[in-house]
């Protein structure tokens, strides 16, 4: 039987311690470590703006008792489920726009909504977190496709509490985020604690990791790739090599040919790459440092002119100490500088990449004794199911004091298995989108478990791929938030 995700790792070690439209929430980023460069002039943007206080609404009132907000007032939603507002939008012609809605959120809680246009399910139950006070408005940022003539757009709460104060919502005949996600937002750029795009603006990439390619290689094809790009609408897509277990080690030359391979096909449909060095057993990155040599020269020497290539040099540390993690980024990372030096670069951390917890420590190890080198980010790996308000506190304290990038998290256990948690991967989501924290779900194949988004046979009958008919819960849940994509600004 083909080994598991994770049947390697000791239970004790962790389980004892244990969206046809992009919708996002964007809030005010922090300020770049060093000056933005210098951005192109945008388009020429009509904008339109419909108050809320003057659309449909249905099991709300329109109040004017809290400062900041445009027109003569905003709407207040009653406290109960399928409260909404709706308005009511022209469009000379079909075509893509932004959409900006603005709104305020004075508790401690998100008040999610659906987002509908035209009676089509745009996002479900997305959140709108605590803006810190009435007074205190954040926009989100959706991209739709308008038909010509009459449209019709809705925010509807689906909790008990409501949905958030809404104050308008701004129409833009000039999308907001034309193109492609690596088309957009180019090379890539570490600033401050945010991963940051070409405009040095912050931003969220979210995405969907391959399973190995020495046994899913057949889920990684022309027409998967087509689904994930366009249907599922992802930014990038993380390429698992494994090193051991069947992987790299028993053919170089062939799994190297084969990330090449991926590497372009992601890139002629614009979507950003993670080239994953999959070490996990052993799980002392020092054991293949002489291979990752080998194979990051290569992969940086054949794609250093990309704009849309990331490398993770270490994918789930185990037994070591962050210092031995440490002395093995700064001595793999110069030799991907010697031919790439603009490309961010993903390091491990200890115990699995869980910041330390999952050994009994956490982040303060990398925070007080970080890498010795520029552009870099850590990496942090979840399972929801397993890993619960320690390991999401640790991500929370550490994304505050170093640049942090999920590059593998699951709805389900560790191993990638049993029930789903979505309530515990949405809290995860909320607080990923609120410090635009990047993150890619695992796994994009048929593999038998959970964790897997298609159902098994998929990938032997070639789909189908695109929709939701081919995909387990896990898929289905996933597919949604990586269709509700960050707003990529570019000024």
């Amino acid at each position: 039987m083909r080994p598991a995700r994770f049947w390697l790792r000791p239970l004790g070690s962790i389980g004892a311690l244990g969206a046809a439209l992009l919708l996002t929430l964007t809030t005010a980023p922090a300020a770049p470590a060093a000056p933005a460069p210098a951005a192109p002039t945008p388009a020429a943007v009509a904008a339109v703006t419909h108050e809320a206080e003057s659309a449909t609404v249905s099991r709300g009132l329109v109040e004017s008792n809290h400062a900041g907000f445009t027109g003569s007032g905003f709407v207040n939603y009653d406290n109960v489920s399928g409260s909404y507002v709706q308005w009511t939008v022209d469009a000379a012609q079909a075509g893509r726009v932004g959409l900006k809605l603005r709104f305020a959120n004075g508790t401690a809680s998100s008040r999610p909504m659906d987002i509908t246009v035209n009676g089509a399910l745009a996002a479900d139950d997305r959140a709108f977190p605590g803006t810190g006070a009435w007074t205190s408005w954040s926009t989100t940022t959706l991209t739709a496709d308008l038909k010509a003539g009459t449209n019709t757009i809705r925010a509807t709460a689906v909790q008990s509490a409501g949905g958030p104060n809404v104050d308008h919502l701004t129409v833009e005949t000039t999308p907001t985020t034309g193109g492609t996600p690596a088309g957009v937002n180019g090379q890539l750029k570490v600033c401050g604690t945010k991963l940051c795009n070409q405009y040095g603006k912050p931003i969220q990439l979210r995405g969907m990791s391959t399973h190995g390619l020495q046994w899913y290689s057949q889920c990684v094809t022309g027409g998967s790739l087509d689904a994930l790009a366009t249907d599922w609408k992802a930014d990038v897509l993380r390429i698992s090599m494994y090193v051991q277990e069947g992987g790299y080690e028993t053919d170089p030359r062939g799994f190297t040919d084969k990330v090449h391979s991926i590497i372009e096909q992601a890139t002629a449909r614009g979507m950003y790459a993670i080239v994953d060095w999959h070490m996990l057993s052993p799980g002392d990155p020092h054991h293949n440092l002489s291979r990752a040599k080998t194979f990051f020269t290569e992969i940086a020497q054949r794609h250093k002119d990309k704009t849309n290539v990331l490398y993770e040099i270490a994918n789930e540390p185990s037994g070591v100490s962050w210092s031995s993690i440490k002395s093995y980024a700064e001595e793999l990372i110069p030799v991907i500088r010697r031919y790439d030096a603009d490309t961010p670069v993903l390091v491990g951390t200890r115990a699995w990449s869980s910041l330390g917890v999952s050994e009994g420590s956490d982040e303060s190890e990398v925070v007080n004794n970080p890498v010795n080198a520029s552009n870099i980010m850590y990496t942090f790996h979840f399972y929801a199911a397993s890993h619960r308000d320690e390991y999401l506190s640790a991500l929370s304290r550490a994304a505050d004091r170093v640049p942090m990038f999920v590059t593998e998290f699951g709805t389900q256990d560790y191993a990638g298995e049993g029930a789903n948690d979505f309530t515990m991967s949405q809290r995860y989501l909320d607080l990923m989108a609120s410090k635009k924290i990047s993150w890619v779900n695992w796994n994009y194949s048929d593999d038998n478990r959970s964790g897997a988004v298609f159902n098994s046979g998929t990938c032997a009958n070639n789909g189908p791929w695109a929709g939701t008919g081919s995909l387990k819960p896990a898929g289905v849940w996933v597919r949604d938030r990586i269709r509700t994509a960050d707003d990529f600004p570019t000024s």
